[in-house]
């Protein structure tokens, strides 16, 4: 995949295309298209369809397929970025669920279930999120700005609600209470605490969605 990212804080991924090639995306993830590019829309079975929507997208996904030179633009649903991840055989990643916006054929997606069910509902990123496995680049959206960090071996991140969108399969996610009770009650920092742990990559986000929209419905007016 040969792409540019555009648009600052409302991004955009414009992808070149060459004759034979093709790009899946989620459903109405297309913004323009130039050139002879065709659209397929597939589901790839009974299992995988039922898979993306537990983990956040569409049954269906489109197919791009591109008869002659093209390109085609793929829009951020919210302002943030987009990150270009490379998916390798022996080097899968896990991410935040809807996360997911296009990659080349060769990259998969699939559910992913937290192994702690623990982790899944008290630790903040779900039980249910995505794997992206196979071979070649997966774009994602992250709410805000992207922060990276590269884990040691057995080194840990104490992550709040919603601030991890990506990390490494090797690394390993848990839960931790908040101790103290003043601290639960008066920090404004919730009852759990996400606990990644090293080796690998993990990204954060700096303004997940649901901050963001809770931060706005605080200035709308209640109804009366």
């Amino acid at each position: 995949m040969r792409y540019e990212i555009k648009g600052g804080n409302f991004p955009v991924a414009v992808c070149d295309m060459e004759a034979g090639e093709s790009i899946v995306c989620q459903a109405g993830g297309m913004a323009w298209i130039r050139g002879d590019i065709r659209m397929e829309t597939k589901g790839g079975g009974i299992g995988k369809m039922f898979g993306r929507a537990f983990s956040g997208e569409s049954m269906f996904q489109n197919r791009y397929s591109a008869r002659s030179r093209g390109q085609i633009a793929f829009a951020a649903s919210s302002p943030g970025e987009i990150r270009a991840v490379q998916i390798a055989p022996g080097r899968s990643v896990i991410a935040q669920k809807g996360s997911f916006l296009a990659s080349d054929e060769g990259v998969e997606l699939s559910v992913y279930l937290q192994k702690k069910v623990g982790a899944g509902f008290f630790g903040g990123e779900g039980f249910v999120m995505q794997k992206f496995s196979g071979s070649g680049t997966v774009l994602v959206e992250i709410d805000g700005s992207a922060v990276e960090y590269d884990l040691a071996p057995g080194e840990q991140m104490v992550i709040d609600t919603g601030y991890l969108v990506l990390m490494d399969e090797s690394c390993r996610m848990d839960i931790v209470t908040v101790k103290g009770v003043g601290n639960v009650l008066f920090g404004g920092e919730g009852l759990f605490n996400t606990v990644v742990t090293g080796p690998g990559k993990v990204v954060l986000q700096t303004m997940p969605l649901s901050t963001l929209a809770g931060r706005i419905a605080a200035y709308i007016p209640s109804g009366s």
